[in-house]
Order: C-alpha cells, then structure tokens, then sequence
C-alpha cells in the first residue's frame, strides 16, 4: 500500500513524532495552520474516520485520548480537534487522521 502515514508509522518516512501509544501515533504537521498542529493517527490503516468508528471503536476512542495527552503535554487546555472525511471535506490523505490544533482563535470555523 502506497499510504503515507502507513508509511510514517512503520518508521520508513521520518516525521517529529510526539506521542505514541499501542494504537496511536501522533506527530507535526509539517504545514501547521496553528501554534500547536499536531497529526494523530491509528496504527492500523482506515480510510477515514466513519470507517475506523465502524470497525474500530476502541481506536477510534484513543485517537481522542492520544490529542488530549499531547495538548495537555503541550500546555493546551483549549485545542480544536478536525477530522476531514471524503475528498470534499478536504481529506487528501485517505488514512484516519484527527488534526489537533491550538494556540489560533479557531471559533469562527464552527459554531
């Protein structure tokens, strides 16, 4: 499979990897759109984030629990978590991925 975050995950393509877990790995976004733009994904490879809920519950639950710790390592009470699904959400790499962000006045995103 030619994913990278698959890809990340097995060590192949280097990435600034800040917390890790059995299930998780969390990492920089190398075009971070706030102060704190951290990536977290499940080890395994879903397509998106409906798909890893379905078959995956529990990981899908640890994705929450891995963007808290690295907030709260980070010093973020507040943060924002994005998950994009489908191509018209604007998800362009088709691996479950949750984008946690702080340190930016996002409120305006949603409501």
């Amino acid at each position: 499979m030619d994913c990278l975050f698959c890809k990340i995950v097995a060590g192949e393509i280097p990435a600034e990897i800040v917390h890790t877990t059995d299930r998780t790995l969390a990492f920089r976004d190398i075009s971070p759109k706030a102060p704190l733009h951290v990536l977290v994904v499940p080890r395994d490879h879903y397509a998106n984030a409906a798909e890893l809920a379905a078959a995956d519950p529990e990981t899908s639950a640890a994705l929450v629990t891995s963007a808290a710790a690295v907030a709260a390592a980070e010093g973020y009470a507040d943060y924002n978590l994005v998950y994009n699904t489908g191509a018209g959400a604007g998800q362009t790499i088709f691996h479950t991925h949750v984008h946690l962000l702080g340190g930016a006045d996002l409120t305006g995103l949603v409501g």
